[in-house]
């Protein structure tokens, strides 16, 4: 699942009110930031995660690591701030 310009134009649009409801700090990624982020991304399908830290590299690489590690879609990053869309599953 690839998202095109428009789609993350229209997700950054929708995203611009949230506040970040992860926030990865100096423990970096760990099994229950990853568990809370599939459960905020199944319930909300779009987030924004705050990535602590002075170190712009670092962050990147933690913001990404999480993206790859939940399966969802980068749909923009700005300083601290990642806004990440995963679809929804369908119930059966």
């Amino acid at each position: 699942m690839s998202l095109d310009a428009a789609q993350k134009k229209k997700l950054k649009q929708a995203a611009h009110h949230l506040k970040p409801v992860i926030r990865i700090g100096q423990k970096g990624i760990s099994d229950t930031l990853i568990a809370e982020t599939e459960t905020c991304l199944e319930r909300h399908e779009l987030i924004k995660v705050h990535v602590a830290g002075e170190d712009r590299d670092q962050r990147v690489v933690l913001g990404e690591e999480l993206v790859a590690r939940v399966g969802a879609e980068l749909v923009h990053r700005i300083g601290k701030i990642f806004i990440i869309y995963r679809k929804k599953k369908e119930q059966a």
